[in-house]
Formats: C-alpha cells, structure tokens, sequence
C-alpha cells in the first residue's frame, strides 16, 4: 500500500511539472482569431532612404574671453539667435578698473613729459652759461697770457705775479672743462632715467588700451550668436539639470568660452544611416530636405561625403544592433530661415530593385536585434527569422521566406495577456 501512495505521489509531481512548464512556455495561437495578414510578393520595389539629423553650420567660432587675469563682468552681449555681421560687437566687458589703469599711466606719461621738457631747457641754460663762463675764462688766460710777453721789461716781483695769474687762469680754465663735461654727462644721464620712466609709463597705456580693446569681442564673420553655458560657479553637475547660458551682468573667468558665431548662408545636414542603407547612396544624388522649423517646405539638397566608418548605435538613439554611418548633405540653395541645429529629414529616392520579395513593413519585427517575422502554417503563426535588405516607407525587401508566404500584420502573441512581451514592428526609418 506504501509503494503504490509513493508511485502515485510521483505521477502528480510529474504531472504538475508538466502543467507549470507548459504554462511558462509562451504558445503561439492555434487559430488566426482575426489576425490581418499580407502575402509575400516579387515586384519591384523602389528603394527610398529615410536620413534624420540635424541642420549644422559650414563653419563655426568661438569667442574666449581676454585672458587678462581674474574676473570679468558682462555689460553688453547679444542673445542667442541674433543675427550679426562681421565686425559687429556681440560682447563687451567691463573695463572700468582697466580704463582707471590707462588714466593713470597717461598721466605718468604726460608727467614725464613735462619732466624732459623742463630738464632739456634746464640743460640750454646751462649750456649758455658754461659757454659764457668758458669764454670768460679762456680770456683771461690769453690776456694773462699776453700780460706775460712783457715779463722782462718790468720788475722781478711783476713778472712773477703774472706767471702766477697766468697759471691761476689756465687752472680755472681747465677746472671749468672738467665741470662743463661733468655736468653734461650728468645732465644725459637724468634725462635718460626720465626717457625709461617715460618709455615704461607710455608701455603700460600701451597695455592698458591692448585689454581695454580685447574687452569688446567683436564677430568675425556673418552668422548667429549661440551663447555658451555658464558654468562659473557650479560645484556639481547632473543629470537633467538645465544649465543657464551667459548673459549680461553674469561674471566670466579669464580664457572661457563665450560665445559661438555660426556662419550663416553655408549650411548642411549631418544625419545617420545604417549599413544595409549606405550602399543605396551615392556622392551628388539629389533629395529632399524636410525642415521641422520650416513644416510645408520642401528643399533641394545632394549627397556628399559618405563616412568610411562606422559605429554602434548608443542606447539612447536607436534600439537596434546595426551599426550607423554619418552622412553629409549639402543643401543646394541656402535659405536664410534655415537654423543651425534644427532637427532635419531627409528623403533620397535611391535605386530601383527589380523582382525583389517584399512584404509590408509593419509585418516585420525586430526583438533583441533580430528581426522575423509571424508566417502562417495551416491554422497557426509560426515565428521566422528573415533578413531584412531594404526598408521603405510602406514596404520591406526581405530573403528567408517564399514568394506567397502568408504573414500577419499584427503581434499575434499580443492577443493573450499570458503570452511573452510582444516584439515591437521596424521603425519608419529605422533603416531607410
């Protein structure tokens, strides 16, 4: 009796694991219950890329603020998206403390200015009366000299006393040179200290008007103002926070980004594609630019430089495993409406694919990188993996699957709450 309660108890546990693995495993329906469903066709399929960036600049500078040590205040600055031209001020800092240092080396310039004039005419005068005293002084040694010709037709004690007064002239005379020299150098040598102090006060007005003029940051080309984030001041930083941007009255730090002029009239689009669409475009090919500022409008636009590199899509742009190029387009007549960083479209009607098996988008989902699709066998789906090569705007360019295959336009297993999560259908454009 035992025995047979122990085999019994088996069969149930084997029976209950059983029924929970058979509720685990997501089924798929056993009947269509009114799924839509489409058929597998070969025709030709126009292949059109579907690119979305943004618009960019052709060329873009940044405007730093003068390097002239400790802080600086905002008086003047245009907001973002001003329109400016070449040589207009689109910044202007505070030079108050700069304009009192400028006053005050002018006035030490003109002070030393004032000082040569009186030294030099200090020197003239001194000069006339060195010449004077000079003159005065090689007369007396001629005519003490003179006085000394007639030495032997007069008295011992006579002749003796102009030896004497000759030799007391010629020793003033000499005495005198030495001092006239002795002065001149002098007087060079003060006049010299004056120039250098001149020369130093005229390198600091110099100075001083070189930062004053750096204050103003002026554009160097035609385009928009774009002003830089303030991050002066912040001790941390996250996720989510709005930084302010920099406007009149904030403080700058000496070398800090400012500004960005973005030239305006050179413009293109930077956008994504992914491989299985890159080699449906070519360098020239013509589109169509679709211009979320600017809906209704359709511009002309080419294809220019293709990325020979590629790389994964990040988490935030796009779910999927294929990996993306960077596209330029250039847009053929620029329009003054177009902005820089203004999300962007772009259609390019590409090749045509002929005898191509294509069934509609929305048949084809992507799960996990992969994509398949829900095929019809008999009463059920089944679950397919297929390649998808192209993807238009309503149609996708498979291999995998034969030409009538029924497929379902919907999840089927979306239809009961205990099945697993539904795959989600390929983006519009995610790889058109």
């Amino acid at each position: 009796m035992r025995r047979r309660l122990v085999v019994v108890a088996i069969l149930l546990a084997v029976v209950a694991a059983g029924a929970a693995m058979v509720v685990a495993v997501p089924n798929l329906p056993e009947r269509e219950a009114g799924v839509p469903t489409a058929r597998v066709a070969r025709a030709p399929v126009q292949v059109t890329v579907h690119a979305t960036g943004e618009l960019r600049a052709g060329r873009t500078v940044t405007l730093v603020s003068p390097p002239v040590g400790g802080t600086l205040r905002i008086v003047r600055m245009y907001p973002t998206g001003t329109l400016v031209k070449a040589g207009e001020v689109v910044v202007e800092f505070d030079a108050a403390d700069h304009e009192y240092a400028l006053e005050q080396a002018q006035s030490e310039v003109a002070e030393a200015d004032q000082e040569i004039v009186k030294m030099k005419a200090d020197a003239e005068v001194q000069k006339a009366q060195d010449d004077v005293a000079l003159l005065t002084a090689r007369f007396d040694v001629r005519r003490a000299e003179l006085d000394a010709t007639g030495n032997e037709f007069i008295a011992e004690v006579e002749a003796q006393k102009n030896l004497l007064t000759l030799e007391e002239a010629k020793r003033r005379l000499a005495q005198l040179e030495e001092d006239v020299k002795s002065r001149a150098k002098t007087s060079q040598a003060s006049l010299a200290v004056v120039l250098e102090k001149r020369n130093k006060a005229f390198l600091a007005v110099q100075r001083a008007q070189q930062v004053i003029d750096s204050l103003v940051l002026k554009a160097p080309i035609d385009g928009a103002v774009s002003s830089k984030e303030n991050r002066e001041g912040l001790m941390m930083f996250g996720p989510g926070m709005v930084i302010p941007e920099y406007r009149e009255g904030d403080s700058v730090g000496s070398g800090r980004p400012v500004v960005d002029i973005i030239e305006s009239g050179q413009m293109d689009v930077r956008a994504k594609v992914e491989e299985s669409e890159r080699s449906n475009l070519i360098a020239g090919q013509t589109a169509s630019l679709h211009v979320d500022t600017i809906p209704g409008e359709v511009f002309p636009v080419r294809v220019g430089a293709l990325s020979g590199s590629a790389r994964r899509a990040s988490y935030f742009e796009s779910a999927s495993v294929t990996r993306l190029f960077d596209v330029t387009f250039q847009i053929e007549k620029p329009d003054p409406r177009l902005k820089a960083g203004a999300s962007a479209r772009v259609v390019v009607e590409g090749r045509e694919i002929p005898d191509a098996l294509n069934i509609p988008r929305q048949a084809v989902f992507e799960k996990n990188g992969k994509t398949h699709v829900f095929a019809k066998t008999g009463d059920r789906f089944e679950q397919r993996e297929v390649k998808v090569e192209h993807v238009t705007e309503s149609r996708a360019v498979i291999s995998g699957l034969a030409e009538g295959t029924e497929v379902a336009l919907v999840d089927p297993t979306a239809a009961s709450p205990t099945q697993a999560p539904a795959a989600s259908p390929i983006p519009a454009g995610g790889r058109g």
